[in-house]
């Protein structure tokens, strides 16, 4: 073959590829890099391929009280955001649209300030038939430290497996707030059970007042104790289990997974007193004296628990107090650990549904 100096045909014999075909292949490679360094910075929560961060409003609240327009009720159980609204910013965004925010809450009555988590189903910021209706409340607890995150508002899929156990027909569509739960880390062996240990952070106040406070504060609620429930694991179920009995004024049920039954912080040595008045024991009888009002007490335990006496001495409680208006509930999960992995899937399994055959909402508006 003859060669031709014009440059016409190389000497291979191929044709040149064409300036079009690659211009092609730059821009698949280009789109390709694209979509890397989109996941790549969404994974890493690199503005603006995140939402992370981003104000987070659940409705409006009462004129007069956070600037919103005011809202008729469903019914009179309803109670309707009282304000001042939070600054709560996105934590993380649900395949569903959902978000979970957190607060930095400056806790009024406690005086302890910490992070609080919070959660609302589709049905509350979506559903038209539910815009005035007063949803339950469910205050989740970590175990574990328990200070500066609380494993459930990321871990285990929860609030996936919140709205698909609505969907079911297994729970009613709380709202969730996941609040800190100890002031400091438990390192060297110290945690407050949830309680006012005197001379301590008022943790108690925190759990049972300042965080219910921010709900009512943001979200549609009811006014009664029917429409409000805690769940917690290890000292957060413990910590739950005792705020229910020691103000069933305020709270009807529990679900407490690994719980101890009895207060045993080292913060308690020198004040015997107080920690008998944040003894579940002694609170369940004292509600059985005074006949009531009557409360939901659900347990979930594992049979591989950390601590061998954990079954047994729910099995005991519930022997012994389990009676007059104090309802309990047992589900043992057979090779359970004493983990939020063991207990977190098993919620909707029973758990869920009974304590929600006891609370209250939401009733659709007419």
């Amino acid at each position: 073959m003859t060669y031709s100096p014009s440059g016409t045909q190389p000497p291979t014999g191929r044709r040149p590829r064409s300036r079009g075909k690659r211009w092609a292949v730059v821009v698949a490679c280009l789109a390709v890099l694209g979509v890397i360094a989109w996941q790549v910075m969404s994974y890493f929560e690199i503005p603006p391929f995140t939402d992370k961060g981003a104000p987070v409003s659940y409705g409006k609240v009462e004129k007069g009280k956070g600037g919103g327009a005011a809202q008729q009720p469903a019914d009179s159980k309803v109670l309707m955001p009282t304000g001042p609204e939070a600054a709560f910013k996105n934590a993380r965004t649900l395949a569903d649209g959902s978000h979970v925010s957190v607060v930095m809450l400056d806790g009024k009555k406690s005086g302890f300030k910490g992070k609080v988590w919070v959660w609302a189903p589709k049905e509350y910021t979506d559903d038209p038939k539910y815009k005035n209706s007063g949803f339950p409340v469910m205050i989740a607890l970590p175990g574990g430290p328990g200070y500066g995150t609380n494993y459930w508002w990321a871990g285990f899929n929860f609030e996936e497996n919140m709205a698909k156990w609505y969907k079911e027909g297994r729970s009613k569509p709380f709202l969730l707030a996941m609040p800190v739960l100890n002031p400091g880390p438990d390192d060297k062996g110290i945690y407050w059970d949830g309680s006012d240990i005197p001379g301590q952070p008022k943790m108690g106040t925190w759990l049972t007042e300042d965080v219910p406070d921010l709900m009512r504060a943001n979200f549609r609620t009811l006014k009664s104790r029917d429409g409000w429930a805690f769940m917690g694991s290890s000292t957060g179920g413990f910590a739950g289990l005792k705020a229910v009995l020691k103000h069933p004024d305020k709270f009807k049920a529990v679900i407490a997974n690994g719980p101890d039954v009895v207060p045993d912080s080292p913060l308690w040595n020198g004040h015997e007193k107080e920690k008998a008045e944040n003894n579940p024991e002694v609170l369940a009888k004292q509600l059985i004296a005074a006949k009531g009002p009557d409360v939901y007490l659900a347990f979930q335990v594992g049979t591989r628990e950390s601590n061998k006496h954990t079954l047994p001495d729910v099995r005991k409680f519930i022997a012994t107090y389990g009676k007059g208006p104090v309802h309990t509930n047992l589900k043992v999960i057979e090779g359970g650990k004493h983990d939020g992995a063991t207990y977190a899937p098993n919620l909707g399994e029973g758990p869920l549904q009974w304590i929600s055959e006891h609370i209250e909402g939401p009733t659709p508006s007419s």
